[in-house]
């Protein structure tokens, strides 16, 4: 795949509505997102954010292996060297990654100390040279996430400078966090809600930029809210909504193109939603267990605990019967000394069991 390909075409008429689940650190990891793609073909799936020094002198297995299944899949990097971010992006191209992005939002202690992550919204001269500099190494896209400013910056004068000099530099996308970051006074999870969203800023930016692929991030809570983005913007990324009701997931592929391989929407058919427009397929949902039961024995037999998977299952059936009894068996359960797969199935047998109760009722 190419820069140029549908992934991100500078073509408006080809470019696909991309729907995308955000880097969250310690949350996106390689298990994560292994379920995310029994849920959805068409997300775009990115990792956590990893620092480029860290890929050059750290064990890159560990920290860049991942299960084919689970692309399209991005590397977000951590950095402020235009070298090394562009050897770290040779380095994640090698492994297979589909996309380079460059992390330009992330307001926590760590990056702040190491100069990186929304500090650099400051220093929009070094972004574009790093991504100068990835654009050199790599043939897949390199795109940037950022925020809309940080402190006391103007969003409508620090986003413009920043997209103008990452676009001349040939970015191949920018996603923006539709908030400001405050590095001064604010705790990192404090960063992800008191800022005021300003989505206005956003959709002005795609309109003054028309053959740049933007996207939108922060604030997007159900997929609803994400498909009515699209009217403004190219792409929607959610973090914490899609963790949480990881269930939305399933219903992505019906409104959103595959980033890849630019396949339309796809067409459910007769298949049974859920009123919150869930997948509610038996044959669906036993897919979805059996694969993560296959996942959890192989993780396990590498010296893995079941745990490792499972944590990242419990948001799957919100609000749905027999949610509590799935919590309840993953959280206690899972955690137990030689736990294996057979966890994952009691859990789902909670739900069927629910399922089929609540059938007989009506």
């Amino acid at each position: 795949m190419t820069a140029n390909s549908c992934f991100y075409s500078p073509v408006a008429a080809h470019r696909p509505n991309v729907f995308a689940v955000a880097p969250m650190i310690d949350w996106t990891d390689r298990h994560y997102r292994f379920l995310a793609r029994q849920l959805s073909s068409h997300a775009l799936l990115y990792t956590e954010m990893i620092v480029s020094e860290a890929i050059l002198r750290g064990d890159r297995g560990r920290l860049l292996g991942f299960d084919a299944v689970e692309q399209p899949v991005a590397l977000q990097l951590g950095g402020n060297d235009p070298a090394k971010m562009a050897e770290a992006a040779r380095i994640g191209e090698q492994f297979g990654y589909a996309e380079i992005n460059m992390n330009v939002g992330c307001p926590s202690d760590r990056v702040q100390s190491g100069t990186f992550g929304a500090c650099l919204m400051r220093e929009p001269s070094v972004v574009a040279d790093c991504v100068a500099a990835m654009k050199a190494a790599v043939a897949i896209p390199v795109t940037v996430k950022c925020r809309i400013g940080v402190d006391d910056q103007a969003p409508e004068v620090a986003l413009r400078d920043l997209v103008a000099r990452v676009a001349d530099a040939g970015t191949d996308a920018v996603w923006v966090h539709a908030r400001k970051a405050w590095l001064q006074g604010l705790s990192p999870k404090e960063n992800r809600d008191i800022p005021p969203l300003d989505y206005d800023l956003v959709h002005r930016l795609k309109s003054e930029n028309p053959h740049l692929f933007i996207g939108i991030n922060g604030g997007l809570g159900t997929l609803n809210h994400a498909v009515e983005e699209l009217s403004h913007v190219d792409g929607v990324m959610l973090g914490r909504a899609a963790y949480h009701d990881s269930a939305m997931l399933t219903a992505v592929d019906g409104y959103f193109s595959h980033p890849l391989s630019g396949a339309a929407p796809a067409d459910f058919g007769d298949e049974a939603l859920t009123a919150g427009g869930h997948r509610a397929s038996p044959d669906f949902w036993a897919g979805v267990r059996d694969a993560m039961m296959a996942h959890a024995a192989g993780h396990i037999a590498a010296g893995g605990r079941l745990i490792h998977v499972t944590r990242h299952m419990v948001g799957l059936f919100q609000g749905w019967p027999g949610a509590r009894r799935f919590r309840q068996i993953l959280s206690a359960d899972a955690t137990r000394a030689g736990a294996g797969p057979e966890v994952i199935a009691a859990a789902f047998e909670a739900i069927f069991s629910a399922a089929g109760a609540q059938q007989a009722a009506e």
